[in-house]
């Protein structure tokens, strides 16, 4: 039968995952900087499997035919890389540009189904596209301030996050989300082992510990997440993450010194409105394509 859409809650899950979600970003800038990236990406990863230990007997018994493992792996590995440009640019650039700059991800998972899974793009959706590119524009200003690397891997790790996620779909079709999520933590950590040794130093207690509430923030963001999706329709929730933007802007403000930039607020608010624009599209059609009889299963 079909599950009771929750506004409210959906909403409020998704509020605290915006939380959770900068609270990422603060502790990497804060704890992170003395680390290479790659390195504290891995002791992140590394440190979440203790989440893991409760799926250990589902992922021993779930049986997976060899193709399919090396669909993880390959997925594991693009998310490693995404994962590494990510925490770099937390340590580069303000946490109001990485945040506003990761709202990107939907909009490359919408290119990227269009021209490799064969999904239709229709014009107003293609609008929406060319609107947050625009929006990235805004936050870059090519031209009129200097681009730091860190604005250029932020870009690359939409990118590669958005390619993940295509990697997903099919996988997702086939496994429960647990699974799905489980085997990205483990091909994601053993991508990033060759990585972090290349670079490796000796870590301080101080830093695990940092990277450790890093690995709770983060499963716990995803956990909040999942329970939004479930609460209430996307088109919905998303436009809850705007105060995401709010929380980094203010936190980065107030223990940063980062001062508020107007040009990345009107930026991220043109991305995010983009978003949510494709969002409410792709929940239309999908109630256009399911008739309101048909249950939907869970």
């Amino acid at each position: 039968m079909n599950r009771p859409s929750r506004p409210l809650q959906g909403i409020l899950w998704m509020l605290l995952t915006g939380v959770l979600f900068v609270m990422v970003t603060a502790v990497v800038k804060f704890a992170g900087a003395n680390l290479p990236a790659a390195e504290s990406a891995f002791l992140r990863y590394l440190i979440g499997f203790v989440f893991l230990v409760p799926m250990t007997r589902t992922l021993l018994t779930a049986r997976m035919p060899a193709r399919q493992v090396g669909f993880f792996a390959a997925r594991g590995l693009v998310h490693a890389v995404g994962v590494m440009c990510w925490f770099y640019s937390m340590t580069q650039i303000s946490i109001a540009e990485v945040t506003a700059m990761n709202y990107l991800n939907p909009v490359y998972v919408t290119l990227g189904a269009a021209l490799f899974l064969g999904e239709r793009l229709a014009w107003p959706r293609l609008f929406a596209v060319f609107a947050a590119l625009a929006g990235t524009v805004i936050i870059l200003r090519p031209g009129l301030r200097e681009i730091e690397t860190g604005h250029l891997t932020m870009l690359v790790t939409a990118v590669l996050f958005g390619a993940s996620y295509l990697l997903a779909k099919p996988m997702s079709d086939r496994y429960p989300a647990m699974i799905v999520v489980a085997m990205l933590s483990l091909f994601t950590t053993l991508g990033l082992l060759p990585f972090a040794v290349a670079v490796w130093v000796t870590p301080t207690m101080t830093e695990v510990f940092w990277m450790g509430v890093v690995a709770v923030f983060a499963t716990a963001g995803h956990y909040s997440m999942t329970r939004a999706f479930a609460a209430a329709p996307v088109s919905i929730t998303q436009p809850a993450t705007f105060l995401q933007l709010i929380w980094a802007v203010l936190l980065g403000w107030a223990f940063f010194d980062e001062s508020p930039d107007l040009w990345v607020i009107v930026g991220a608010a043109i991305i995010i409105l983009s978003v949510t624009f494709i969002a409410w599209r792709e929940s239309r059609r999908k109630r256009e394509i399911t008739p309101p009889s048909s249950a939907a299963k869970f």
